[in-house]
């Protein structure tokens, strides 16, 4: 695939995969993106997982034509990106790989035969490469979400290749929706680093940027304001839309019905956007999505061996470690004997920055009730 007159495509997807990074569902496979510079001298961008070998090999040799490369440039030494160093220094051993000094030291630890007499050359923060034309430059991305992670821009046709920033879930020769699966994807493995992203995205505020090309997803080149500033949003921790999302588990049913009651109670009196979900059965990485997405979360759930129920925890986990902030959230709980959800969840989120908690917390003691419908209504008022 050709991206401009001297920059082509050569990665390859995956529709062998179920979980990404082992944990993330990608019912459409994964993109592993990899990009040839051909100008005076040549530069290969990334590798790509070690699935893929032959394919990816047999892509460099069409997109090259007969001529060698000049140069591999490493920006990210996660094995889907990686995995290939050596069996494409195998077949062009006369190639200097270009990194930083950490994605160098990685490289030691993950290829045993990695050879000292392998030409290197360890670039530096700010520091130009010219391929005659083209000249890049490297710019350190470190926790975004590796700390080897660097990023490179061409002056000459204005191309940020991004490493794994504006990725997303799914192959290229599937269509769909941009916008969910990069979320997904955003906040599933780089949510934890907003304040890594926002010192990145002030850098490339600087740079004249037509064209994105990541190492997962597609190749962005129009609308680009779109995705920059969507970028910055989601990792600001602010709110993208206006929007209740509530978030439950129920054992035997009855914290269900109180969810459903408060969720047509809120859709009765006008709320924007009601999402319901329930921990047990959905995706982990949608809800933690959807949490981010909205500015108002209601968490239901259970007293469960003098905690709160697994599903719940697992997910209030997931908020935390991604540093979940600038919300306003709401509790519900049920307990037969001796209810302490509201607290135990209230615990968990107290390190949250810049929460707004509802006056209103809702205890159900077995079954839902007249006076907890008041409640629910009430809480509805609130939150509405």
């Amino acid at each position: 695939m050709k991206i401009t007159n001297d920059i082509l495509y050569v990665g390859v997807n995956d529709h062998s995969v179920d979980l990404f990074e082992g944990q993330f569902v990608v019912p459409n496979g994964m993109a592993y993106n990899s990009y040839i510079i051909k100008d005076e001298k040549i530069a290969v961008f990334d590798t790509v997982d070690a699935k893929f070998t032959k394919e990816w090999l047999e892509n460099i040799k069409k997109a090259l034509d007969g001529k060698m490369p000049d140069y591999l440039i490493i920006q990210h030494m996660e094995p889907d990106h990686s995995a290939n160093i050596l069996n494409f220094l195998g077949v062009y051993p006369d190639t200097t790989v270009v990194a930083n000094a950490k994605a160098f030291a990685m490289m030691e630890k993950y290829f045993e035969d990695f050879k000292a007499e392998t030409k290197r050359l360890v670039v530096e923060n700010g520091e130009n490469l010219s391929l005659g034309k083209h000249e890049l430059t490297f710019v350190f991305a470190p926790m975004v979400h590796w700390p080897e992670v660097m990023v490179t821009y061409d002056a000459f046709d204005k191309v940020l290749f991004s490493a794994d920033g504006f990725g997303k879930f799914g192959a290229l020769d599937v269509e769909e929706d941009w916008t969910c699966e990069a979320r997904r994807y955003y906040f599933g493995i780089v949510g934890k680093y907003g304040a890594q992203v926002q010192t990145l995205l002030k850098k490339a505020s600087e740079l004249d940027i037509e064209i994105i090309c990541p190492l997962h997803g597609p190749v962005l080149n129009e609308c680009l304001e779109y995705y920059i500033n969507i970028y910055d949003t989601w990792s600001s921790y602010k709110p993208e839309t206006d929007g209740i999302m509530i978030a439950y588990t129920s054992v035997y049913g009855n914290t269900k019905n109180a969810v459903e009651y408060l969720a047509d109670a809120l859709r009765q009196k006008g709320c924007p956007k009601v999402v319901v979900c329930d921990l047990a059965r959905e995706d982990m990485a949608e809800a933690v999505e959807d949490a981010f997405r909205y500015n108002k979360l209601v968490l239901a759930t259970t007293t469960y061996n003098n905690d709160i129920f697994p599903f719940m925890n697992h997910f209030i986990d997931a908020l935390t470690e991604r540093n979940y902030q600038n919300r306003t959230i709401a509790l519900i709980e049920n307990g037969s004997w001796a209810p302490q959800a509201v607290k135990i969840m209230k615990g968990k989120l107290s390190k949250c920055k810049n929460i707004t908690w509802t006056e209103t917390n809702v205890t159900i003691h077995s079954a839902l009730k007249k006076e907890n419908k008041e409640q629910l209504e009430t809480l509805a008022d609130e939150l509405c």
